[in-house]
């Protein structure tokens, strides 16, 4: 015959019969796809019509170069706008303040002329970056990547339901529940080089709960967060009773 708890757990569960939204709060490393894909690029690029220069005569090792700096010049300017947008948060006007600025400078340079100067003076810089360099470091970036992406940030994550959010965790067995009446989504200002340009659509949440132990939960960097954001409010419109009513 079986106990309690067995004919407990024998019992359908309603809950798995309801809609949800999941939700991944990933790491600022999420918006460095651009470094990695750039590197392969430029390897590409330097295999395909690079030189080979010999290093050393004796021991007969050689490597592939590019011809012109302006392989090893833009991976330096991807890899600092990229550390520059995700250190530093331009929300909101700021955003817009800081594309007016450069529109100004761009326009501002060549009303005197220095754009030429500019021009004249790259070729001496000679930043040359070989093909093991471009493929070892893009490839240590994109398994780190990869692994941060598919892996760690997925680890932690947000499930909300008619009626109820769960916060769960899956080393350590952890999970929390919170009541969605009366509870506030609230999407944060959108920073237009992160978010837009690196996230592709992604943005930060925050949700306020209510009751006599009021939290505030910020949730970071959630991909395709307008199409969630409209989701989770249909969810939390709805009573789980109206939809196993219709069951």
């Amino acid at each position: 015959m079986p106990t309690r708890s067995e004919r407990i757990d024998a019992l359908p569960d309603p809950v798995a019969k309801l809609p949800y939204v999941r939700l991944y709060s990933h790491s600022t490393l999420v918006y460095w796809w651009p470094v990695w894909a750039y590197g392969y690029l430029a390897a590409i690029i330097t295999y395909i019509r690079g030189g080979v220069v010999r290093l050393d005569e004796v021991k007969n090792s050689s490597t592939i170069f590019y011809d012109s700096s302006a392989l090893g010049i833009g991976f330096i300017v991807v890899l600092v706008l990229t550390i520059l947008f995700t250190n530093v948060r331009l929300r909101g006007i700021y955003s817009l303040l800081v594309v007016l600025s450069l529109a100004f400078i761009v326009v501002l340079f060549a009303w005197l002329g220095w754009w030429d100067e500019i021009a004249a003076f790259i070729p001496q810089l000679s930043i040359k970056l070989n093909l093991g360099f471009y493929v070892v470091f893009s490839t240590l970036l994109f398994a780190i990547w990869i692994a941060t992406f598919v892996i760690f940030d997925r680890l932690t994550f947000w499930i909300v339901r008619p009626g109820q959010m769960t916060v769960e965790h899956l080393i350590g067995s952890r999970e929390r529940s919170y009541d969605t009446q009366g509870m506030l989504f609230e999407k944060e200002a959108e920073d237009l080089f992160r978010h837009k340009l690196l996230g592709l659509g992604a943005g930060d949440l925050t949700l306020t709960t209510t009751g006599a132990r009021k939290e505030t939960l910020r949730i970071p960097n959630v991909l395709f967060v307008d199409g969630k954001v409209r989701a989770i409010q249909k969810l939390v419109a709805t009573k789980p009773d109206e939809l196993m009513s219709d069951d």
